[in-house]
């Protein structure tokens, strides 16, 4: 190890050792996240500048700081499993009807897809209004290759259907699926055993007085054993927010943004619309925008630096269930189909923009019948992209052979993916979450009506 590197790492823990001081006072957790993002942000730019992209001072470093993000990374996927299969288990034994449950997963669903097709016909509008296009876009040798290693995937991911992503949702061997061994499609296969084992319980329990007593405070036991955990390893959040946002900062060429700026910055335009969307979605059902942002900020914070909505599962049901007071049997649902369903950023807008952008350029007329046909695959490969496992840039490689369109577009955009996809990560679980409070208002409602109603 170099001294330079020893140096930069000094410079890291005793910003480690600031953040530490503060958290120990009363303050919000958003707080101290924000404050985590602030210090990663100055502390990568400041590696950029001093030692240039790609240098063995910045590469050395970072494979020390990565210590830091990669290992909260790993706190926060090894919760995941058990808490996915303790929470859904401990909603469904709470749940009085099994109708009920079926009531709860269509809306959240309906939502997400709902708010996927809104987010597609956002990318539409943005791009045409701000008239971007591939054209002039050159690829480079790295970008050549790696279009060239992205064509011989295309067969298989377009090859997917929804009849077969359904079949492979539910699981063989749940404890592989709990392992992860079928990569993104395991946090549904964990979800539908985890359901059907609550349904289990649930008529067990009718049955039995006496095991629905202990059933019911062993669900108990557990829940809050694993939310402790949760709450141990959310702790630990500023930490891990700086060091990831250390990484991204200090490896983001600033040459490869300012080529492509324009598409980051109509990109952004796109995802801002759709959180003022799902605000706007939220006050429709009586909900405050305000009260909903403020309580989910170091979530999105956390989202946005990880770019994974997996890892944010924890962190989300935990703010949907403090801070928005959705009931755990919704926010789990939520959060847990969220993250694999309906994604507005990647699955929504990202592939959307791409194919707008790319038809001119082969001759391909943008008209009505296109545009309805593309909303239309967007919206169905929505399902699909938890399916292949690659987030945007396979739904982009679902949705560009669907419409006959070429997928070099996608290779030139690789340099700059990490920037946007901070933002499109922090929107899918935005998204997530919304479809979590919009679900709560409207099953509550519906329970207060038929309250209401006279008997017969």
């Amino acid at each position: 190890m170099s001294l330079t590197v020893i140096l930069n790492l000094a410079v890291f823990v005793g910003l480690l050792a600031l953040l530490a001081k503060f958290s120990k006072q009363d303050m919000k957790l958003s707080r101290k996240v924000f404050m985590g993002l602030i210090a990663g942000v100055a502390f990568g730019f400041a590696l950029q500048v001093l030692y240039g992209v790609g240098s063995d001072a910045i590469n050395g470093t970072l494979e020390w700081t990565n210590v830091v993000a990669n290992g909260y990374i790993r706190l926060l996927y090894m919760i995941i499993m058990p808490l996915i299969m303790i929470s859904m288990v401990a909603a469904v034994v709470k749940i009085d009807e099994v109708a009920s449950l079926g009531k709860i997963g269509s809306s959240v669903i309906g939502v997400l897809v709902f708010t996927t097709m809104i987010a597609s016909l956002v990318a539409i509008g943005v791009t045409d209004l701000f008239n971007l296009t591939a054209e002039g876009m050159v690829a480079g040798d790295r970008e050549a290759a790696r279009a060239i290693a992205l064509q011989g995937r295309v067969g298989s991911v377009s090859d997917l259907s929804v009849a077969s992503m359904i079949v492979q949702f539910i699981p063989r061997n749940v404890f592989s699926s709990m392992a992860g061994a079928a990569g993104p499609l395991s946090i549904i296969s964990v979800v539908v055993f985890s359901i059907l084992l609550g349904v289990a319980a649930l008529k067990t329990m009718k049955e039995n007085a006496e095991h629905k007593k202990s059933f019911l405070h062993f669900i108990e036991v557990a829940q809050a054993v694993i939310m402790s955990l949760v709450k141990m390893v959310m702790s630990f959040t500023p930490y891990g927010v700086m060091a990831l946002m250390t990484k991204v900062v200090a490896s983001s060429s600033l040459a490869d943004i300012l080529n492509l700026g324009k598409f980051i910055v109509v990109s952004y335009i796109a995802i801002a619309i759709m959180f003022f969307v799902h605000g706007g979605l939220q006050a429709l059902v009586g909900f405050s925008p305000k009260r909903f942002f403020s309580g989910v900020f170091p979530v999105l914070t956390f989202a946005f630096t990880s770019r994974s909505s997996a890892a944010c599962i924890p962190l989300s049901v935990d703010a949907q269930t403090r801070k928005l007071g959705v009931p755990k049997s919704i926010a789990n649902i939520a959060a847990t189909f969220g993250a694999t369903i309906g994604q507005n950023g990647c699955a929504g807008i990202y592939p959307t923009m791409l194919a707008v952008m790319v038809a001119p350029t082969v001759g391909v007329e943008v008209d009505f019948q296109f545009l309805a046909t593309l909303v239309m695959f967007v919206t169905i490969s929505s399902f699909g992209v938890a399916g292949v496992g690659g987030g945007a840039t396979f739904a982009a490689l679902i949705v560009l052979p669907l419409m006959g369109l070429p997928i070099e577009i996608v290779a030139l955009l690789i340099s700059i993916e990490p920037l946007i996809d901070m933002a499109r990560t922090a929107l899918n679980v935005n998204g997530s979450m919304t479809a979590g409070v919009i679900t709560s208002r409207l099953i509550s409602v519906s329970e207060t009506e038929q309250q209401e109603q006279p008997a017969e």
